[in-house]
């Protein structure tokens, strides 16, 4: 019992400790495809279906060739990621605290899998806008993609 105890304090502190870290601001991405991503609004319908609203500031981009820098967030485990998520924190910024809120993620299609990496990653690739229930998949995605080499 008492093993449980001690167990149980050290998980209470290293959460509490884990909770009370500051976010580094150095680590968000800003750049002005992430802004247009943002002019993207999204609705509550009355069958409880989150949809994406388009302004004409992102629709001019809807097929066309996009670039965008951000982090890679995995949707499944493994080194090598083929479709992933991309963001403006990287995955070990807590995305479900603080004043903003959630940060915009939009889905990445790549032509080739691409390694993992905590390092910010340039993509190019087709925009692709889709009417679909946020609530379970972006509607945002980048398709086709590339990495951008400096």
């Amino acid at each position: 019992m008492r093993h449980v105890w001690l167990i149980f304090f050290l998980m209470t502190s290293l959460l509490v400790q884990a909770q009370s870290q500051k976010h580094n601001l150095n680590d968000q991405l800003h750049s002005l495809n992430w802004d247009i991503i943002g002019t993207v609004k999204f609705e509550l319908s009355e069958t409880n279906e989150l949809n994406p609203i388009y302004t004409s500031a992102i629709k001019r981009f809807e097929n066309k060739p996009f670039e965008l820098k951000g982090y890679l967030i995995p949707i499944k485990t493994g080194q090598k990621q083929q479709k992933f998520l991309l963001a403006t924190l990287p995955i070990n910024q807590c995305f479900f605290c603080g004043q903003n809120g959630v940060p915009i993620m939009i889905m990445i299609e790549m032509e080739k899998p691409v390694s993992y990496t905590e390092k910010p990653i340039t993509v190019v690739g087709v925009l692709k806008l889709e009417q679909k229930d946020a609530s379970y998949a972006p509607p945002i995605s980048i398709k086709n993609a590339r990495l951008k080499t400096t």
